[in-house]
């Protein structure tokens, strides 16, 4: 990023962001024709040179990830007879993504590295209430806290501590909590028991994509990056990467990145357009208009045709 970049992003009241990621991998005979000098770029370099660094100053701490399945589509489980919705909240300024740590001994037989899970009370505070707000917005107003409280017995006690305080406030929600690896059984078991689940950093980054799986497709899901308190601009993303093994092939699901469009605008007060594009979308979906991701043989171009058909429609 520029070293203004920060500067430029603070005057909008939001930002929609793109897949990223420059993986060098571009067919020889493109990189002879265009005298290409491809550099890879790892995926961490990419992630805390850009992202982070617009997540972390701006204070975009809550992560919501919502996903459900869409109409004329279907998840694998045949144990969500009617889909899957569910909003997943993503704690996204610390825990095990704080950048904490180091290396030491490089290039020994003795080399060793750190990483580091920082969790603080306000950070916990502050995104359990977002969590159980979000909760109590939905009809089942239920909320599930996701722990790892058995063996991380520092952090995550004072996770469990902090949910369990803030819960006093909210008695109409309700909540229960579930150690990391049993909820992957009962997402893929009793999908309909779930509704909001709230977790860290690493264990919802995980959660939503296995979620998105789920629903249907990681090609639909859409991501937020959010500043409750709106003092910055918050940031909105599909799920999903930049997939280069697919470049070209007009496979790629647009879904994410119009359901990413449209979680922006009801965070600016256009509910009502986010709404309709929504809308837009799920006829789309429901006429059978689909990628292959979810068992279609639309290109990525017929899906954005047959969308912006619904809207000019309207």
């Amino acid at each position: 990023m520029s070293d203004d970049a920060l500067d430029v992003l603070r005057k909008f009241d939001a930002v929609l962001f793109g897949a990223v990621g420059d993986p060098g991998e571009f067919p020889s005979l493109c990189k002879w024709f265009l005298r290409l000098t491809v550099i890879d770029v790892p995926d961490h370099v990419s992630l805390w040179g850009l992202l982070l660094k617009i997540r972390s100053p701006l204070q975009l701490y809550a992560n919501v990830r919502p996903v459900r399945t869409f109409p004329g589509t279907k998840t694998p489980l045949n144990t969500a007879k009617n889909g899957i919705d569910w909003v997943l909240v993503r704690e996204n300024s610390e825990g095990e993504y704080c950048g904490q740590g180091g290396r030491s001994h490089i290039g020994q037989p003795w080399e060793a590295a750190t990483e580091l899970a920082m969790f603080t009370r306000v950070g916990i505070e502050r995104i359990m209430r977002f969590a159980f707000e979000t909760a109590r917005s939905r009809p089942r107003k239920k909320l599930t806290v996701v722990t790892k409280s058995n063996a991380m017995r520092h952090g995550m006690v004072l996770w469990d501590e902090v949910a369990e305080e803030v819960s006093k406030d909210f008695p109409d929600v309700d909540w229960d909590k579930m150690l990391v690896d049993a909820i992957t059984i009962r997402m893929v078991a009793q999908p309909d028991s779930l509704d909001t689940i709230v977790g860290t950093n690493l264990h919802m980054d995980i959660l939503s994509d296995l979620a998105a799986g789920l629903a249907g497709s990681i090609g639909v899901a859409p991501s937020s990056n959010l500043d409750p308190t709106r003092k910055n601009p918050s940031l909105f993303e599909p799920v999903h990467g930049s997939a280069f093994d697919i470049t070209g092939k007009g496979v790629a699901n647009p879904v994410a990145t119009f359901w990413s469009a449209a979680e922006m605008l009801t965070w600016i007060g256009e509910k009502d357009a986010a709404d309709k594009l929504m809308g837009c979308v799920e006829r789309v979906c429901e006429a059978g208009i689909l990628t292959a991701d979810l068992g279609g043989k639309a290109k990525t171009q017929d899906v954005v045709n047959a969308v912006c058909g619904e809207i000019d429609r309207l």
